[in-house]
């Protein structure tokens, strides 16, 4: 594995065009300058370096150097930690803890949804999803009120993983309705971010043509 991987000289992202791991990834990239060569993964067909740098043969997936890495969770920590200006993760242990615990519900609640969507290939998620999904976020609504970003008055993982989430409602067929207008306050701040805009491919800007 080290091997292939050596043969990269500079660090390489294998990213879907329409993937939320993928996009959140990128969110993170964007957000801290890193030059980076992202390889657009199209299709069913993967390339063969993917395939033999990660048994999972999933995307995104990190190659630097001697370091290969396949979990996006994973892979936006690190290069938090890599790159570390500026930072998107609190340096207080009880807040960084809170912080991982609402990655972890993102990904629990949210995520799922996605990655159902992009599995059937559907064109919105089936009803029951969608009211899921819908009620899982307004449920939040007063998290979305307390703080100009997600927990925080600076920009954070977390928002670099509830944006591209948020970015795809029109597609999954969710209209947040009148409770949202803080949700929608939100939206409006981080989809006019400089990093969030450099972060969408030409599918994803699509999705809300």
């Amino acid at each position: 594995m080290a091997v292939i991987a050596n043969r990269r000289s500079v660090m390489t992202l294998f990213s879907k065009p329409t993937c939320i791991h993928s996009h959140r990834t990128r969110l993170v990239l964007a957000e801290k300058n890193i030059n980076m060569e992202v390889v657009s993964v199209d299709g069913p067909d993967l390339p063969e370096d993917l395939m033999d740098l990660n048994p999972y043969h999933t995307v995104p997936t990190l190659v630097d150097r001697d370091l290969v890495l396949y979990d996006s969770r994973v892979i936006i920590e690190y290069l938090d930690e890599r790159f570390p200006h500026p930072p998107l993760m609190p340096v207080d242990p009880v807040t960084r803890a809170q912080f991982r615990l609402a990655l972890f519900r993102i990904e629990t609640d949210w995520y799922q949804f996605a990655e159902q969507f992009d599995a059937e290939g559907e064109r919105k998620l089936p009803a029951k999803s969608r009211k899921m999904l819908r009620e899982s976020i307004l449920a939040s609504v007063e998290l979305f009120e307390a703080k100009q970003y997600f927990l925080s008055d600076d920009f954070s993982l977390v928002d670099c993983s509830i944006a591209p989430i948020l970015w795809r409602l029109p597609v999954y067929g969710i209209d947040l309705g009148s409770q949202s207008e803080s949700i929608e306050g939100y939206m409006k701040r981080v989809f006019e971010r400089r990093s969030f805009q450099e972060s969408l491919t030409e599918l994803e800007q699509e999705m809300r043509l």
